[in-house]
């Protein structure tokens, strides 16, 4: 029984010296982090992916401290004539992974073709066709196929449902990818889409004997668009199985022909 309270009391006491830890000791501390206010470098105007920073786009502010990025840049002079490799509106935080050395190099989004998908441009014959002007690299869009055939039938062809846009241009020739707030929507000529060998022969035959009409379908994270281009892989792969499963399912036949004789 003597032993059972002194380790009750034993126990108590620990109990009272760790309250007495926690309230003045690691209160106070969490307490000056959350208040603690430290300066950071955030983006002023809009900057566009590729622009090189300069002072006037960045503007220093005072902040809380506490769960701020890692990554997080605190000193104008650690931007200033660096390159944006990520596009970054007015009063974001400045990361060290959307800054970039160098400059990118002019159409860089075809830099990434690794021979399996092809990048085509169809033409967009209206403004109303090209979303207005709206589409941006990235967009997961549907293709409309219109005026084709005899009957000028308009359709959305099944190779066509989910298709990811790589770049807009206007009639100049410049990549037009980010409608800035302010700038007057232009005409996307033509839209260059990330496609098949598939959807390049039909989307060539479409620009030969009607129009398109692009419909916008995502606009978001990667994650997200990525699902809907293995939805549309899916359907390619039932439309235009691989000769390499052809040629397996024929070797496969013949292997059974030969076990049965």
């Amino acid at each position: 029984m003597k032993n059972l309270l002194k380790n009750r009391i034993v126990v108590g006491l620990i109990c009272i010296v760790l309250s007495l830890i926690i309230c003045f000791g690691l209160t106070p501390m969490f307490n000056n982090a959350l208040t603690a206010t430290t300066e950071i470098v955030r983006v002023k105007t809009d900057i566009r992916k590729g622009d090189m920073i300069t002072k006037d786009m960045l503007v220093t502010v005072e902040t809380g401290s506490y769960n701020l990025p890692l990554s997080v840049v605190y000193k104008t002079e650690d931007v200033i004539g660096r390159y944006a490799n990520a596009d970054m509106h007015k009063g974001d935080l400045i990361l060290e992974s959307k800054l970039s050395e160098t400059a990118l190099l002019k159409n860089e989004y075809l830099i990434s073709l690794n021979g399996e998908n092809r990048a085509i441009s169809v033409t967009i014959k209206s403004f109303a066709s090209g979303l207005s002007g709206k589409l941006e690299q990235g967009d997961i869009i549907t293709l409309i196929a219109g005026s084709m055939g005899q009957m000028r039938e308009t359709y959305i062809p099944p190779e066509l449902q989910y298709v990811r846009i790589i770049a807009t241009t206007v009639k100049d020739g410049t990549d037009s990818n980010v409608q800035s707030d302010g700038e007057e929507a232009q005409l996307a000529s033509t839209i260059t889409v990330l496609v098949s060998p598939e959807q390049a022969r039909l989307l060539s035959e479409i620009e030969q004997n009607g129009s398109l009409h692009a419909a916008l379908v995502y606009r978001g994270d990667d994650t997200n668009a990525q699902k809907f281009l293995d939805a549309q892989a899916e359907v390619l792969l039932a439309l235009y199985p691989s000769e390499t499963e052809e040629g397996n399912s024929a070797e496969d036949t013949e292997g059974e022909v030969s076990g049965e004789e």
